[in-house]
Formats: structure tokens, C-alpha cells, sequence
């Protein structure tokens, strides 16, 4: 059995104040890695990273082995729009995400494949957001940055609820760009996408369907949120861990499922209350056997 240092268990901080607090934050909570926005999530724009929060960041990282970090991308960015406005903002904000994860040092940058709303058909988005990922890839150094297309729960015009949707934007785009491509898997998209992760057959199903399609060595990190909508509702909203329909035992299973030791989770979890960061964390460790 892994022993739970080994694991890596980790959540999202905020950079408020600084760039560094983020770091700061997961190693008080006991996390060995962590995500962050590399600026605000919900606006177009981000300033370039302050130069000395950048090397505070690096020492503390390596002081505490805080590995892997991610970035998750802004959640304005829709690679697949064909709107001529909103797609150059999209094309550029995500550039600007690269870019700031080389200067950062991120090992990751998560992004999600987009709304296929007001494309053709889903073919059409697959390949505009392939296209999108190539354009705001050009030229760039690459780093250590490896990009990973996370699924989704496949509501509505979601592109990313079947893992196939990921498979084909990689194939698309992966031979064109200098960063390398992986994915993401987030619990509570995977559930609420239909599939049943929460029991040993259902898990089993679907990590055979990962390594089919995607390759698990190219799914380094994993979201780890509870689902508060119910199987296959489609419904995108993160619960604290056993508080929503996957459940203590489901994140058991899936923690300690063998081909899954050697992940990175991240969590995702709201806090509704006081120390909800800390118990999330506190829960993940808990359940590693």
C-alpha cells in the first residue's frame, strides 16, 4: 500500500495579496500541491506576475515539495466560439494563461473544452477549439507546461462530457503545438456526465474507458469534488467531500483504485463555512489506505 505522504493531495488557494499567499495557504492546510487562477477567473485581462512573488512562490514550493502546481484556466476562455468577438478575446486570454504559467513555474494549465453553442455541429467546436489552442500556442517557450483538456458534465452544448470529445481535440491539436497535451478528470463531472464512478464495477468501467481513450499516464491530475447533482443530471455543482452523491465510500474507492495512486487530487470544494478548506483536505488524506 502507497503511504500517504507519498499521495499527492491538494486544493485550490487564492493568490489574493499575492502570488505566494496561494502556496502559503496549501501548505498550512496540509497539501502537498495545489491550483490556482493565474488572475481573475471571471475577467478578461491579468497583469504579468510580480518578479519577487515568482521567486517567493519557487522557494516555497521547493521548501515544502509542493508539486504538482496547476493553473486553471480563465472561465471566460471558449476556444470553440465562432463569435468574432468573443473568440480572439478567448484565443488571447489563453495565451495569456501559457504564458503566465512559464513565468510562474506551473507544471499544468486546465482548461475546459468549451460550449459548442452557435457552431454548426459539435465536429465544427472540436476543431475550433483545437485551432483555438494552436493560435494561442504560436511561438511560445513552452517550459515545463504541459496543457490538460478537463471533461465536463456535458450540460447543454458542453463539449467534454464524453471523454471521446477530449480524445479528438488532442489528435487535432497536439502535432501542431510545442506544449504537450493530457487532460484532466474532475469526480463530480464524471458522475454527473453519467458515469458511475461510486461503485467497483462502475469505477472499473471507467478508468478502462480512460486508458482506452485517453491514456491514463496522460491524466496526471485529477479534481476531486462531491457531486451535489445526481447521476448523469448533467448538473455542475461541487459538494464538500461525502456531502454530495458520490460520498465518503465513492472517494474511498476511487482514491485507493491501484491504476490512481500515482495522481495528483485537487480539490474544488466550496467553503460554505469555516474550515471546510481544512476538512476536505483533512477527508482525502483520511481515506488513503
Amino acid at each position: 500500500m502507497a503511504k500517504p505522504q507519498t499521495r499527492r493531495i491538494g486544493i485550490q488557494t487564492s493568490t489574493a495579496g499575492a502570488l505566494y499567499n496561494a502556496a502559503t495557504k496549501a501548505i498550512e492546510l496540509g497539501a502537498n500541491c495545489f491550483q490556482i487562477f493565474s488572475g481573475s477567473p471571471r475577467t478578461w485581462a491579468a497583469a504579468p506576475p510580480n518578479p519577487e512573488a515568482v521567486i517567493k512562490m519557487a522557494a516555497l514550493r521547493a521548501e515544502h515539495n509542493l508539486t504538482p502546481l496547476v493553473i486553471h484556466a480563465n472561465y471566460l476562455i471558449n476556444l470553440c466560439s465562432p463569435d468574432l468577438t468573443n473568440r480572439p478575446k478567448s484565443v488571447a486570454a489563453f495565451r495569456g494563461e501559457l504564458e503566465r504559467a512559464v513565468t510562474i513555474g506551473a507544471e499544468y494549465v486546465v482548461v475546459h473544452p468549451g460550449s459548442a453553442k452557435d457552431c454548426e455541429h459539435r465536429d465544427a467546436a472540436i476543431s475550433a477549439f483545437a485551432e483555438g489552442l494552436i493560435a494561442a500556442a504560436k511561438g511560445l517557450k513552452t517550459g515545463a507546461v504541459r496543457i490538460l483538456l478537463e471533461n465536463t458534465a456535458g450540460h447543454g452544448n458542453l463539449l467534454g462530457g464524453q471523454l471521446s470529445d477530449l480524445r479528438a481535440i488532442h489528435d487535432l491539436a497536439a502535432k501542431h503545438i510545442k506544449f504537450p497535451i493530457g487532460y484532466c478528470l474532475d469526480t463530480c463531472h464524471s458522475y454527473a456526465a453519467g458515469y458511475e464512478i461510486t461503485t467497483a464495477k462502475g469505477l472499473t468501467a471507467f478508468l478502462k474507458e480512460a486508458e482506452e481513450t485517453l491514456g491514463l499516464e496522460n491524466v496526471p491530475v485529477f479534481h476531486a469534488n462531491d457531486s451535489k447533482g445526481a447521476l448523469g443530471s448533467h448538473l455542475d455543482r461541487h459538494a464538500n467531500i461525502g456531502e454530495g452523491y458520490i460520498g465518503i465510500e465513492g472517494f474511498r474507492r476511487i482514491l485507493n483504485a491501484r491504476a490512481l495512486r500515482d495522481k495528483a487530487f485537487i480539490l474544488e470544494t466550496p467553503i460554505d463555512n469555516e474550515g471546510d478548506d481544512q476538512r476536505n483536505v483533512d477527508a482525502l488524506r483520511s481515506l488513503i489506505q
